[in-house]
């Protein structure tokens, strides 16, 4: 059997990366795969992207390495970011790819960002249906045909918020945000377990893991480096409340 760790959305965020990524040794599971957002809102861009880089087999790109690697905005807090990491950080995350596809226990599974459509369409777990459905479309940003098999497990991040569901016999789960948890204040990733390949006899578990790590060290670094937007973010990181819901929130 084969374990697989997949996390996502580190934010620049590396005292949340560090214990999921010491959590991950702790198991003895070797292989990672990073869904994106490796960079943006969190203070050490340069050490996540060094860090993921270094430590996962497949990284995909997410909208945020998108915005900063292609620099497509010149809005700060994008540029407080470019500005640090520098041209040959901003190469690699430009040129990331949009999904990876593998089997493992017989199932043809998919990882992208934030769904086969783009990197800035936004699929919640309690949207209709049909949107979520459509997570399992093959598109020509996943370099598949409209007539090729579709996916029977997919797998995500940019929402972070963490969920599994199954409908009409696929599986559709988010391992939700690593440095920038909106569901609860603690690191997530996931664990995907089953035979490389393999036949659908074979056993296949998806188990949703929280870590907690050392908020406050975070809030730290984001104070001793002066990131845009800073206090928006360590509500965000104290709260686990989005920031576009804050104000809904404090009503």
């Amino acid at each position: 059997m084969q374990r697989i760790a997949i996390l996502s959305d580190i934010h620049g965020n590396m005292p949340a990366l560090e214990a999921v990524l010491a959590d991950i040794s702790k198991r003895g599971i070797k292989r990672i795969i990073c869904l994106g957002d490796l960079a943006g809102k969190g203070p050490n861009p340069i050490e996540a992207v060094d860090r993921i880089r270094d430590c996962c087999e497949i990284v995909i790109r997410g909208n945020w390495d998108e915005l900063i690697g292609r620099q497509l905005t010149d809005k700060e807090i994008f540029t407080w970011h470019e500005d640090r990491l520098g041209a040959d950080r901003l190469h690699y995350l430009a040129n990331l790819p949009f999904s990876y596809d593998m089997e493992m226990s017989g199932k043809r599974i998919r990882f992208v960002h934030a769904s086969p459509q783009s990197v800035y369409h936004r699929v919640q777990p309690w949207d209709s249906e049909e949107r979520r459905l459509g997570m399992f479309d093959n598109t020509p940003e996943t370099g598949k045909l409209e007539e090729d098999p579709k996916p029977e497990v997919v797998g995500y991040g940019d929402i972070h918020n963490v969920y599994v569901q199954h409908m009409e016999r696929r599986m559709l789960f988010n391992v939700g945000s690593v440095g920038n948890a909106l569901d609860m204040i603690q690191a997530s990733y996931a664990i995907m377990e089953g035979t490389e390949g393999g036949s659908a006899l074979d056993p296949f578990s998806i188990q949703l893991v929280r870590v907690p790590y050392d908020i406050e060290l975070a809030v730290q670094h984001a104070l001793e480096a002066g990131v845009p937007e800073m206090e928006m973010y360590i509500r965000e990181l104290r709260t686990g409340v989005y920031r576009g819901l804050q104000q809904w929130a404090e009503k």
